[in-house]
């Protein structure tokens, strides 16, 4: 039985006076865990860009409703009068018709039976969106004004080319396509492209990147061509 005169170091164990004879261990760093991620670059909002409304809902498919239906409609509208072979005069007066004709007698029978009158709204067009509209053409009427410009007074060669492959582009798509066709092509491009860069925005840029570089040396090739042959010309004369 111990006694009441034991020293200190005889209580205490001998495995704990060893930990503190240890040097203490450094602090570990902290793990990759906790330590903050980088930041990412920074993806550009395709919503924001479309214009951040009803449109850019429904060209990212986040309306789905909207979206199926004006695919289904556009769909409609290509099948009855390009595949049917209806002409779209007689089928906008038929609609017309048909609507008038259910409208007065929707009015007539309402004053009849005391019920409420058809719920049209207000068919006027405000004066905000006949300014919008002008403006939007207005820009688009003097940008190719300058284009224009820059070919016949400045003698750009290089806009001349750029607007002969595009003028060469839509005359040859013009003669795979009707007009019906083509609108209806570029409406379901319109619905599907959004959404699909939306989410593959990476691969996307990596793909066009390659496309871009083989484009621009192509374009540098024939520009060159085209110099060289007005070069020669030059020094002929």
């Amino acid at each position: 039985m111990p006694s009441g005169t034991q020293t200190l170091e005889e209580t205490i164990p001998m495995a704990a006076v060893q930990d503190l004879d240890r040097p203490s261990a450094p602090d570990a760093p902290p793990s990759a865990a906790s330590s903050p991620p980088l930041p990412g670059p920074i993806r550009p909002s395709v919503h924001r860009a479309l214009g951040g409304g009803v449109v850019a809902d429904v060209l990212l498919w986040r309306r789905r409703n909207l979206a199926v239906l004006t695919a289904a409609g556009a769909t409609t509208v290509w099948f009855l009068f390009d595949r049917a072979g209806y002409s779209f005069l007689s089928v906008i007066a038929n609609a017309l018709l048909l609507v008038v004709v259910i409208l007065f007698f929707w009015a007539k029978s309402a004053l009849l039976l005391n019920r409420p009158l058809p719920p049209l709204p207000n068919l006027e067009i405000p004066d905000e969106v006949v300014g919008q509209a002008a403006d939007g053409a207005r820009v688009w009427i003097n940008r190719a004004l300058a284009v224009g410009h820059d070919i016949a007074i400045r003698r750009d060669r290089k806009v001349f080319l750029q607007v002969i492959l595009v003028l060469w582009l839509i005359s040859y798509i013009g003669s795979l396509f009707n007009l019906l066709t083509l609108v209806y092509i570029g409406v379901l491009l319109s619905i599907t492209f959004p959404a699909l860069y939306d989410n593959y925005q990476d691969h996307v840029h990596e793909k066009l990147g390659v496309a871009h570089n083989v484009v621009l040396k192509q374009y540098g090739n024939i520009l060159s061509r085209v110099q060289a042959q007005s070069t020669k010309e030059k020094k002929t004369e």
